[in-house]
């Protein structure tokens, strides 16, 4: 019997016997195991792990659990970063993480104050300055072995997910190496479905994670903007007591800084401090580049001049960074005297520090800013240009469309005895067909041929993509034969390139036909065909067909984003098609595709345009069987309708549900509430409503609405009584709607009761319109009111918008 079962089945009987308490407690803990699935196919996390929090309480609250986790354990410090006989594992938590909870979402200004620079004057001038930045480099075999692929694998089978799948997962962890983990964890296409594998794999009986695994997980989460996820990968570690060096940190600053929040990426730095984990220049540098990225050069100037008061000598991963700030604000001159300083400072330019200012020249078509560069960099810092140096260039320019100039550089490497591989050359066969050069590219390919460089699929593809663009189909079907006859067979891109081609240009028929023929073609479809064809049919009217294509491509097991599926559902709709929407709904629904409140909304809008109100209802309530609760916008919709035919108490009731639960109203829920409420004459009621829904979110344009719908419905009186309330703010808008109160009497014929708003107006520094002023004025004329007249004008010279000549 294996060793592991018989230690587990002994602590039961033991603790059975002799502590029934802890037996019953030990039970439920490892139930609890066992029921917590990973399940990466439900829902992509969102950067949450409530197993997680209850795994680290349960730690607090039970000293002999890390005992039992050490149970099994290989030996691994042969692969520990930091050479200590625990495996990376340091038994003493002294370090003090209670800055975590300091670094939380933040309003208002996003950008760091100068305060966050002083942990600067924390460095201790005595360590060793380095930048030994750690990564994990894994080899091929590593991420092959067969173990790997299997987890892998598994991983993959989200829908199907049960115990089974699950219990050979757990028995394939234990057998893994930690670069093996490493592999698992860098092998998954989504960064969310690596992030709930890591915190399955931790929550497992007789595992833990090496160090070596948490710091790959830190480095996936860096290239993401999965912050949260990421912290709470750093409090794990301190709190399994692994040594946190300073680049973990400096991967948390850089997924703030992707996640836009710059002034939580600097807290980061006090994060430090507090833990006692000294500075290094690693992170100095890491909080350079974060503050470029973030367009704060200033700011990371102030830093960079900091860290020299401190005694940090910066080194040219800190210049190059400054350097790339220089060119993103367009301030190149900067840029150049810096190389220039750089030799000053005992720190040379490397061809990362020239060829950042050459990418600036290029997009801007500088050829010859970058061919003095070039012989700068030769003349002053001795670097020559190599085959590196020609390749950044010719994709460069082709990137932003300068084709022409990629070439020239293309043909002096070649002069040069360069060989450009087939790459180079596709970059530009790209440009100039995204240019309809297609003639261009045509040659290019030829040329390939001619050198023995023989084109590969992604060129063919790019040519067949530009006869597409030009609306050449012919020409992009011989294409792909001729890429057969030279022994390079279309793929996917290809054949989707030119679908969408013919999609384009009006021949989605044709485009489906090649699509239901792709087996015969030997080639798989992927969802951007699918959804190329889908939205070409769409777009054709041919909405049958379109669900059809949607239909064969979730059999395929792609599934359509919820953009396309609401593309379907608003074209159904539009055609008046309801029942087929709603079907065309509940099939995606039930296939598991990501259906949305916005796809509901729009189904929902759909009945209401067709007086169907009974339909649009029951659909509200089938939303929150589906747990896809209902929004504002879903809410306004239906009452519209409903206020539209005229049931402005049902309209009324499901403002009320709205409101109740804690859905603010948007603008347009504003104005269709008081457009309708207007309609009806139902004045009291609006004001009684209007009430309820400015408690929870202010419309200072509320009453100026509802007067200004009075008057075009012609209730000048309701309007007249509410004008108090606009006239307390004495806004721009408020004298806007006096004044189309005051032009809505002069066209019913009541100037003095316009003269009495006019001069609630003046009395609230409020200026009448003066074309409707000068209006006013001639009807009380005419109906022998000169004196109001005459007192009209005179206010105006009062406040100086008419001279006494005028008068």
């Amino acid at each position: 019997m294996h060793s592991g079962y018989f230690s587990y089945h002994r602590i039961q009987r033991i603790l059975a016997r002799r502590c029934p308490f802890v037996y019953i407690r030990f039970n439920a803990y490892l139930s609890s195991f066992s029921e917590s699935n990973f399940n990466p196919g439900s829902h992509p996390v969102r950067d949450s792990n409530v197993s997680f929090v209850e795994r680290d309480h349960f730690d607090e609250g039970n000293v002999d659990f890390g005992k039992f986790r050490e149970m099994g354990v290989e030996d691994s410090r042969e692969l520990s970063l930091f050479g200590d006989n625990n495996g990376g594992y340091q038994r003493n938590r002294s370090l003090n993480f209670d800055g975590f909870d300091e670094i939380e979402e933040e309003e208002g200004d996003n950008c760091p104050a100068d305060d966050d620079f002083v942990v600067l004057n924390s460095y201790n001038v005595q360590c060793e300055q380095t930048e030994d930045v750690w990564r994990i480099e894994l080899e091929e075999d590593e991420l092959r072995h067969p173990l790997v692929r299997e987890i892998c694998r598994l991983i993959q089978c989200r829908s199907a997910w049960n115990a089974k799948l699950e219990r050979d997962m757990r028995h394939l962890l234990r057998s893994l190496k930690p670069r093996q983990v490493c592999a698992v964890l860098l092998s998954q296409d989504d960064e969310r479905v690596a992030l709930q594998f890591f915190y399955w794999a931790d929550r497992q009986w007789r595992y833990r994670h090496n160090p070596i695994v948490y710091y790959a997980m830190l480095e996936i989460l860096s290239k993401t903007k999965l912050c949260q996820g990421a912290k709470r990968v750093l409090r794990l570690m301190a709190r399994r007591g692994i040594e946190c060096r300073p680049e973990a940190f400096g991967y948390l600053m850089v997924s703030y800084s992707r996640a836009g929040n710059l002034r939580n990426a600097m807290k980061v730095l006090t994060l430090m401090q507090k833990a006692g984990v000294e500075l290094n220049l690693a992170v100095c540098n890491t909080a350079i580049h974060v503050l470029v990225r973030a367009n704060k050069l200033e700011k990371a100037l102030r830093f960079f001049e900091r860290m020299q008061i401190v005694g940090i000598i910066p080194n040219v991963v800190a210049y190059n960074c400054l350097i790339k700030g220089y060119c993103n604000v367009n301030q190149v001159e900067n840029a150049l005297q810096l190389i220039s300083d750089m030799p000053s400072k005992n720190c040379s330019p490397d061809k990362v520090s020239y060829y950042t200012i050459m990418s600036f020249f290029c997009k801007e078509k500088q050829v010859k800013e970058v061919r003095d560069l070039m012989e700068k960099m030769v003349k002053e810092s001795n670097l020559f240009p190599d085959m590196v140096t020609y390749d950044t260039l010719i994709h460069i320019l082709s990137k932003h469309g300068h084709a022409d100039e990629a070439l020239e550089f293309l043909q002096e490497a070649e002069a040069r005895g360069f060989q450009i591989d087939k790459v180079g050359h596709s970059a530009i066969v790209h440009a100039y067909c995204k240019q309809g050069k297609i003639d261009e590219a045509k040659g290019i390919v030829s040329e390939m041929l001619s050198k023995g460089c023989n084109p590969d699929v992604v060129t063919y593809t790019a040519v067949v993509d530009g006869f597409c663009r030009v609306g050449k189909l012919e020409q992009a079907k011989k294409m792909l034969q001729h890429m057969y006859k030279h022994g390079c067979k279309p793929n996917t891109v290809s054949y989707t390139a030119l679908l969408t081609g013919l999609c384009r240009n009006g021949s989605s028929l044709q485009a489906r036909e090649m699509l239901t023929g792709s087996e015969e073609e030997f080639w798989t479809p992927n969802a951007i065909t699918y959804s190329a064809v889908m939205n070409g049919l769409r777009k054709e009217g041919k909405l049958s067909e379109a669900c059809d294509v949607v239909k064969e491509m979730i059999s395929k097991g792609f599934f359509p984003n919820p953009v396309e599926i609401n593309l379907i559902i608003e074209s159904l709709c539009r055609e008046g098609k309801m029942n087929e929407a709603k079907r065309f709904l509940e099939e995606c629904l039930n296939k598991g595709c990501a259906v949305n409140v916005v796809n509901f909304t729009t189904l929902i809008h759909g009945y209401c345009q067709k007086d169907d109100l009974e339909a649009a209802l029951s659909l509200l309530d089938d939303m929150y069987l589906s747990n896809k609760h209902p929004d504002a916008v879903t809410y306004t919709a239906i009452i519209d309708a409903l206020g539209k035919n005229g049931r402005i108490e049902e309209a009324t009731d499901l403002t009320m549900k709205m409101l109740k639960k804690g859905l603010l109203p948007t603008p347009v829920t504003y104005r269709t509430v008081i457009h309708r409420y207007c309609q009806m004459g139902k004045v009291e009621d609006l004001l009684k409503l209007l009430e309820k829904m400015l408690l929870g979110q202010k419309c200072k344009t509320a009453y100026n609405q509802v007067i200004e719908k009075l008057c075009s419905f012609g209730n000048l009186q309701e309007a007249d009584k509410l004008l108090s309330r606009v006239l307390k703010t004495a806004s721009r808008n408020d004298a806007n709607t006096c004044n189309m109160l005051l032009e809505s009497y002069l066209s019913k014929g009541m100037p003095l009761s316009a003269y009495k708003v006019a001069c609630r107006m003046f009395n609230r520094n409020l200026i009448p319109n003066l074309k409707l002023s000068d209006k006013l004025s001639k009807r009380l004329m005419l109906e022998g009111k000169s004196a109001e007249a005459d007192n009209l004008m005179l206010r105006f010279v009062e406040r100086g918008h008419l001279s006494p000549q005028c008068e």
